[in-house]
């Protein structure tokens, strides 16, 4: 099951609204629906959570670039919402290489004189190596440092995320009436 909200910080504290993602295909969508959720410049939180999997912050303030956390890579991208938010610049690959093993494997999967024996390597859903999508955090762990959520805390956050992150905001009351 899957939750996502926005909080838009005003003068007046935080005003949450839940948000539909089904039409968001690209981050550089999700920055425009939360741009348009905040009147003004203000900082604007995306929330996304999978229950017990991951969860992942995007954090646009004005028209600067959104800075993303998540939780877990690895879960994420086997989540068509994660895929989102997990972009080329967040892994570390280049532009469009999705899959930096996808040249030496051959079609059955294995690497070229691989035997088939092997298929219990630690791999993620789309073929590809561990290392395209890590197991862990990726992202700016920092993104709600200034609000109140160090990178310790947010790393060491689990399964109810997206609360916890409210609560320290100030914000759980908000978040609570979309939810």
């Amino acid at each position: 099951m899957y939750f996502a909200a926005l909080l838009a910080r005003t003068e007046d504290g935080w005003e949450a609204s839940d948000t539909e993602l089904d039409d968001v295909e690209t981050l550089s969508d999700l920055a425009d629906l939360a741009r348009e959720a905040s009147a003004e410049d203000d900082t604007v939180l995306v929330l996304i959570e999978q229950e017990d999997a991951w969860f992942g912050v995007v954090r646009i303030d004005g028209e600067e670039d959104p800075r993303i956390y998540v939780s877990d890579a690895a879960a994420a991208a086997r989540s068509s919402y994660g895929e989102i938010l997990l972009t080329d610049e967040l892994l570390g690959r280049e532009p469009g290489d999705d899959d930096p093993d996808l040249d030496a494997l051959d079609l059955d999967g294995t690497e070229d004189g691989e035997d088939d024996e092997d298929e219990d390597d630690d791999t993620t859903s789309g073929g590809g190596s561990a290392e395209a999508v890590p197991h862990g955090p990726v992202g700016d762990a920092t993104v709600l440092d200034d609000l109140g959520v160090s990178e310790k805390e947010l790393k060491s956050l689990s399964e109810d995320a997206v609360t916890e992150i409210a609560e320290a905001l100030g914000a759980s009351e908000v978040l609570e009436t979309v939810r």
